[in-house]
């Protein structure tokens, strides 16, 4: 990290640093793209983070960054007194995952990104009045009482540029008039949930996607500032359902980092063992509404077949089948079910066997191989800079699974592979998945016969107050990379808490990667990237 931070003292010797879990740099906005740009080019080329927040005398982001060469971290926090007419340079043009993000930001806090291209809300309507996660920010519902009627369509964005060491606001246009634009979503079954694409298109062929989301927004982070830690847990289950017990595991080893729990080898190896059991279920099925999306509706109930199997086992033990509310801080609610492990190892070769009939029905079928095999090329590149990570991510040759780049719990300890494919296409990350399925299976097999005897929960006091600080965690979740940032008071309840998902950057990259193609290919795209809209939206 020395060499890191000489290289940000040579670009701005006004910086300062804060030792926190992760090297913070503490840039001067007027140094903060130059800093960004010398950061950017010191390899650490993935933006893992960007988190708005009001610190109370300020408002600012911090950023987390990830070394694309050695998997190193570094952070850097960025502020503006100005409450009034709050403005930070934007770093979209360095790292394009920030397009979305940045205006995430502006929509929760009000800060103004300067020459970002496109400075509109991102969640609330146009009309909305004030910034929700202001700590200043007026809650009465008169003020925003609940709108019955639609928002108009303005297809104009402001830019603030900076020229001249001044900043100038001007308008832009999002379309223009004689662009012919059309709605796919926000209720349409192969946007996967409430999301909309307002799509340009010249015949049949793409030329722009604007992404609307915010239709079912719940404002789970501004929620879980009034909630105790062991409160906030259950709000994980219903972001990205589909793997809600990595999301779940996530937050509680964010609280147990920031304590230092020492959580119980059983637990450990329980919560790998269910963890992997959701990544199969939800590549299952993502197998199977994809073949639906494609109109291949037989695969969808071969899927649901392997998964209901799954759903099962997890129900026994959890009492639920979707929102199980099982890890919580120190290890998980319940100890395994008596009939789990028989029924584990019973479900390991129903699994295989399903695997080649898949592979059989559907992965050599010469259509679907035709709609996929080329169509939605992402490069490794775009990739990196745009943060899709995940089964997504790796199709396109990218090395990100966390549990082997960064790991945590006894991840490193286990014999699996990081499936990578260099394809960059539909079909590619369709197989990523696929592959991972496979892997699942090895790590739960390792550990299936090995479950320790002890505690399944370690002690941890009634009221859980995490000391002064600011933690990060990552997890592999069942899409990519999902992170959990807390900013701690010292009081019983986060002063912030960012949750930081994939989905948002999947659904951003659609855009990008659709442009020249078939509108029909806008379904099979967007599919391949298996995102999950209330994680978006969460």
């Amino acid at each position: 990290m020395a060499d890191i931070k000489d290289i940000i003292l040579g670009v701005c010797p006004q910086v300062t640093f804060e030792d926190n879990e992760v090297l913070t740099a503490v840039v001067p906005d007027a140094d903060w793209h130059a800093v960004a740009a010398a950061i950017h080019n010191a390899g650490y080329r993935w933006l893992t983070a960007l988190i708005g927040e009001d610190f109370g005398d300020a408002l600012g982001c911090v950023y987390y960054f990830t070394s694309t060469v050695d998997n190193s971290k570094i952070s850097a926090k960025v502020t503006t007194t100005d409450r009034e007419n709050p403005m930070i340079h934007s770093v979209s043009d360095l790292w394009k995952d920030a397009l979305l993000e940045e205006r995430e930001v502006f929509d929760f806090f009000g800060i103004k990104f300067i020459n970002h291209p496109d400075m509109r809300r991102l969640y609330l309507r146009n009309d909305w009045v004030g910034y929700p996660l202001r700590k200043d920010y007026d809650e009465n519902p008169e003020i925003n009482p609940v709108r019955l009627f639609h928002e108009a369509i303005d297809d104009t964005t402001t830019v603030y540029e900076e020229k001249d060491g001044k900043v100038v606001e001007r308008k832009a246009d999002v379309f223009t008039a004689d662009e012919y634009v059309v709605n796919i979503g926000p209720q349409h079954p192969a946007t996967h949930g409430v999301l909309r694409f307002r799509t340009s298109l010249d015949g049949e062929e793409i030329k722009k996607i604007d992404l609307v989301c915010g239709y079912i927004h719940r404002g789970i982070e501004k929620l879980s500032e009034k909630l105790t830690y062991p409160q906030s847990t259950h709000f994980f289950d219903r972001m990205d359902y589909f793997s809600a017990l990595p999301n779940e595991h996530c937050l509680c080893a964010c609280v147990e980092k920031a304590l230092g729990i020492e959580v119980p080898r059983r637990a450990q190896v329980i919560r790998v063992l269910v963890d992997e059991l959701s990544r199969i279920a939800s590549h299952l099925l993502f197998f199977g509404t994809y073949c639906m999306d494609l109109g291949a509706t037989t695969a969808l109930f071969y899927g649901l077949r392997e998964r209901e199997t799954i759903l099962d086992i997890l129900e026994e033990t959890c009492g639920a089948r979707m929102s199980f509310n099982y890890d919580v801080v120190g290890g998980v609610r319940e100890d395994l079910h008596p009939n789990f492990v028989k029924r584990v190892k019973d479900f390991i070769p129903q699994m295989r066997k399903g695997l080649k009939e898949y592979h059989t029905l559907v992965s050599g079928n010469v259509i679907f191989r035709n709609r996929l095999v080329g169509v939605g090329m992402l490069t490794k590149d775009d990739a990196i800079s745009y943060g899709v990570a995940g089964p997504s991510g790796r199709a396109s040759g990218w090395h990100c699974d966390v549990r082997k780049v960064n790991p945590y719990s006894i991840y490193s300890e286990l014999d699996f592979d990081e499936v990578i494919m260099e394809g960059c296409d539909s079909f590619d990350r369709y197989m990523v998945r696929m592959k991972e399925i496979e892997q699942s299976l090895k790590i739960i097999e390792q550990l299936i016969d090995n479950i320790p005897e002890g505690d399944f929960v370690a002690k941890v006091p009634k009221i859980i107050k995490l000391p002064v600080g600011h933690w990060y965690q990552e997890v592999e979740a069942c899409r990519g990379a999902f992170g959990v940032y807390i900013d701690s008071r010292g009081e019983k309840t986060p002063y912030r808490m960012k949750v930081n998902g994939t989905c948002l950057r999947l659904a951003g990259i659609v855009d990008h990667i659709t442009r020249g193609e078939k509108i029909a290919d806008l379904i099979t795209i967007g599919g391949s990237l298996d995102y999950v809209v209330p994680e978006i939206d969460r």
